[in-house]
């Protein structure tokens, strides 16, 4: 076997687009990405997508169909001056006639000016440029070399990818593990492939790393992959794209009335390590946003389960969340409240700041009752049925605003009898006031 003090990883990176596993939908017959390598047609391009899908491979393999020199950065290993000393090397390449791949692996960790030291390279040709990432573009990238790149979205391994790539490396004499003849199991290729998660440098790991507990010969089993995979977690970034993917999903799942879903997520994120706190923090803010009034018990369940996970830690806090996210999956549903609040804050921002009312506003000295501050207010407890009808407490250029518009769910269903009740209170009063008047004039 050559190269054995290469990781098996690196050796089984593919030469060629036709040993690319996953990624079919680049790099099938056919497909935009694989005609642009085949016919020599290249561009500059962002591949962004997840670790071990093959990013830096595939920039390899476009380097070597193209037949250009390749040159690699890492942004968390590189400033200025290296970034100065690649695009030097490709301006004298291009002198000799020679075209240069210039491959930046974790590109959005560059800043602003870093990123923009690329540009005329690119613009006047100097370099291909290949860039990687595992963040969302859009976020991460200045605008101005988004536009001189296009973004190819590299996805997940499938499990029967992930199935295939294992079996090609332990038959692989020149690349692999063929020498060492070693056999795995049905069951065990579908632990090893679940747990690599649709990571193949992962997947290469852990078969390697399972090689060395058996014999030459021998078969890897399940029982060896169980104390191999121990403790091991499932992919989640804490900071990026999949936290927020994650916890959007189970918001989502909860406002969609699906406590199955939401448990799913809920569990997907606690097993990559999210902090439970963190997601009893959002379920209160799916209480209040997505269930408000139409249950406001949903409210004091996701605080309750906030305290207990304070209280109690993991995993009897963990219980608690799970019971508030399926009891507000399942709970009725209004954004009432939450829609009522920025149309408010939107009615705030962009208004006038009026005066209070003179009968709204606070009198506590002799002066402010004399200017007439408080005059005429009318106390609503002594009014019948506990209600001012007709009485206004906005500003008198808003009297007619409505922000809060109850769904007919839930208790808001009732809330919405009892505001349209006093609605019409309030019209007979306005009705009782004008044939006063109108008696008056007469």
């Amino acid at each position: 076997m050559t190269h054995l003090y290469e990781p098996l990883a690196a050796r089984m990176r593919p030469q060629d687009i036709d040993q690319f596993c996953g990624q079919s939908h680049l790099l099938a017959e056919g497909k935009p990405l694989r005609e642009a390598i085949v016919h020599q047609k290249p561009h500059s391009m962002i591949l962004w997508g997840p670790p071990g899908v093959g990013k830096t491979s595939l920039a390899q393999v476009i380097a070597s169909r193209l037949d250009v020199r390749f040159e690699s950065l890492s942004a968390v290993m590189s400033g200025m001056k290296d970034i100065r000393a690649a695009s030097e090397r490709a301006e004298k390449n291009r002198e000799l006639g020679e075209k240069t791949l210039l491959f930046v692996d974790e590109v959005h960790r560059f800043n602003k000016a870093q990123q923009d030291a690329f540009l005329p390279f690119i613009e006047n040709g100097t370099v291909i440029f290949v860039g990687a990432t595992t963040e969302n573009p859009s976020f991460e990238l200045n605008n101005a070399l988004l536009s001189r790149c296009r973004v190819y979205v590299l996805k997940n391994i499938d499990r029967d990818d992930l199935k295939q790539l294992a079996q090609t490396a332990l038959l692989d004499n020149e690349r692999g593990l063929g020498e060492l003849r070693l056999r795995i199991s049905e069951e065990a290729l579908d632990k090893l492939a679940l747990h690599a998660d649709g990571d193949a440098r992962r997947l290469l790991n852990y078969l390697e790393i399972a090689a060395d507990f058996v014999g030459q010969g021998d078969e890897i089993s399940v029982s060896i992959l169980e104390d191999l995979l121990q403790g091991e977690t499932r992919r989640f970034d804490k900071g990026g794209d999949y936290f927020y993917d994650q916890i959007s999903a189970l918001h989502k799942a909860v406002r969609g009335s699906s406590p199955d879903a939401a448990l799913y997520w809920f569990t997907r994120m606690i097993d990559g390590g999210c902090d439970p706190l963190y997601i009893a923090r959002r379920v209160v803010r799916m209480a209040s946003e997505d269930i408000g009034n139409a249950d406001p018990r949903s409210l004091q369940l996701a605080l309750n389960a906030w305290d207990v996970q304070q209280r109690l830690g993991s995993p009897e806090g963990e219980l608690a969340i799970a019971q508030a996210v399926v009891y507000l999956a399942c709970a009725p549903k209004s954004n009432a409240v939450y829609t009522a609040f920025k149309r408010a804050k939107k009615s705030v921002k962009n208004g006038t700041s009026y005066e209070v009312p003179l009968h709204l506003r606070n009198a506590p000295t002799t002066l402010m009752k004399e200017l007439g501050h408080g005059e005429e207010y009318r106390y609503a407890h002594d009014e019948a049925e506990g209600y001012a009808a007709g009485e206004n407490y906005f500003p008198e250029q808003l009297a007619d605003e409505v922000y809060y518009a109850p769904v007919p769910r839930g208790l808001e269903s009732k809330i919405a009898e009892k505001l349209n009740y006093l609605r019409q209170l309030d019209k007979m009063s306005a009705w009782q006031r004008y044939d006063t008047k109108k008696s008056e004039g007469e």
